[in-house]
């Protein structure tokens, strides 16, 4: 089993900037990719940024040039840089880890950002 804890969402106002940071513990043996998802209300759950072993990274369109992600191999963590922030990336922001078939999910934090 892997576990992720994630922190640093919160409240921003349009513009504005969060880093959530994510930390993988347990087998983490074996961990190909991690990412963030989010999921808006009423709406699926999608696909923000991953980044996979070796460093190859994958932005949703609608947030590239804005987040940056990131990770460290040696600690079990990756971040996501949030940057100019818009009203329509409001969600709850789940950290992803794939190890073989398997993913594994944290507990989700709330990204608000007003307008």
């Amino acid at each position: 089993q892997v576990q992720l804890v994630e922190s640093g969402g919160g409240l921003v106002q349009a513009g504005g900037s969060l880093r959530l940071s994510c930390a993988a513990s347990g087998s983490v043996f074996g961990i190909n990719t991690m990412g963030w998802y989010r999921q808006a209300p009423g709406k699926q759950r999608e696909l923000v940024a991953n980044i996979i072993s070796g460093d190859s990274t994958n932005y949703l369109d609608s947030v590239k040039g804005r987040f940056t992600i990131s990770r460290d191999n040696a600690k079990n963590t990756v971040s996501l840089r949030m940057d100019n922030l818009k009203p329509e990336d409001t969600a709850v922001y789940y950290c992803n880890a794939i190890r073989g078939p398997i993913y594994y999910w944290g507990q989700g934090t709330r990204v608000t950002v007003s307008s």
